[in-house]
């Protein structure tokens, strides 16, 4: 098994222009997936897909950020992007130091329980390894009953800051690397 590949049988490659319909595709899916179980909040109700600057961003994302694709058999089932921090629109604090941050995390809600989005943010910290970089932070919805942020903590991150964007509550989550 190489760096790229899980015990899951997960690969995780780098990304590209190329990779937008598959990623706007999860993304719509998981809009879905979030509404069928009452989740309305977190991503609205409509597809991302036909959200104003849904496609443009996610094209922005493969072609201006770091995005990595995860595949089971050749076929994109996730995406990571990371960037050197958060997005300007978030009212997020800047680290005060160098760091990586996860401003993307998808997977394709047919292989739920993969270990899909665990095995991409282990990719995701071992890259920010690799740049000599300490933190890896990411922002997440904080809503509902707050299974998001245990994901991330489940998966070496720790709270730190809350905020909200307009009405969104969301939580700044953090994990040193090195």
């Amino acid at each position: 098994m190489n760096d790229d590949t899980t015990a899951h049988g997960i690969r995780i490659r780098p990304g590209s222009l190329a990779d937008a319909p598959a990623v706007l595709d999860m993304l719509d899916s998981a809009v879905a997936w979030m509404n069928d179980r009452g989740n309305t909040e977190q991503w609205g109700t409509t597809p991302y897909s036909q959200n104003p600057g849904g496609v443009e961003r996610v094209e922005r994302y493969t072609t201006e950020n770091t995005p990595y694709i995860a595949e089971l058999d050749g076929t994109p089932v996730g995406a990571l992007v990371l960037d050197s921090g958060p997005s300007p629109q978030m009212p997020i604090a800047p680290a005060g130091e160098p760091e990586r941050y996860v401003r993307l995390l998808v997977s394709d809600r047919r292989h739920a329980g993969r270990g899909i989005g665990a095995a991409l943010l282990a990719h995701a910290a071992e890259e920010t390894r690799r740049a000599g970089v300490d933190l890896l932070r990411v922002d997440c919805w904080a809503g509902g009953g707050g299974e998001l942020v245990a994901f991330y903590e489940r998966n070496g991150f720790t709270p730190t800051d809350r905020f909200l964007s307009g009405s969104w509550p969301g939580q700044v989550l953090a994990r040193r690397v090195r």
